[in-house]
Parts: structure tokens; C-alpha cells; sequence
């Protein structure tokens, strides 16, 4: 599999990191963050793409950002 790299500017420089968020209702309102992901981002242009941190960690995340 080639590498295209990102889908809007073509670059190969990525970074990942892992965020917690808030969903809705009364974790909303305690500020319970259970929702986990890992944000795959480009270096050159910003742009970002979320993964589900409980369904793809058996995945090399970098290799879904570039295709």
C-alpha cells in the first residue's frame, strides 16, 4: 500500500493525539468525558480526522490517515 498522504494538501507529515470529549445529556452536564478518540492530524495544513479510540487500536492509525 502507498502512502498518498494528507487528502487535502498531500503532505506526509501527520501527528496523532488522544482526546476525551463530553457526549450529551448528564454526562454533558457533569462533565463526564468518556467518549475517547485519536486525533490524526497534518502538520502542514491542519487538517484532522477522529477514530474511535475503542475500535481502532488493533490499527496502525497513520496508515488510515494517509489511505
Amino acid at each position: 500500500m502507498s502512502e498518498q498522504g494528507c487528502i487535502k494538501c498531500g503532505s506526509k507529515d501527520a501527528a496523532k493525539k488522544e482526546v476525551a470529549m463530553t457526549g450529551t445529556g448528564l454526562s454533558k452536564m457533569f462533565d463526564i468525558q468518556h467518549n475517547q478518540f485519536i486525533v490524526v492530524y497534518c502538520k502542514n495544513c491542519g487538517y484532522s480526522e477522529f477514530y474511535n479510540k475503542a475500535s481502532s487500536t488493533g490499527s496502525n492509525i497513520l496508515d488510515l490517515f494517509f489511505g
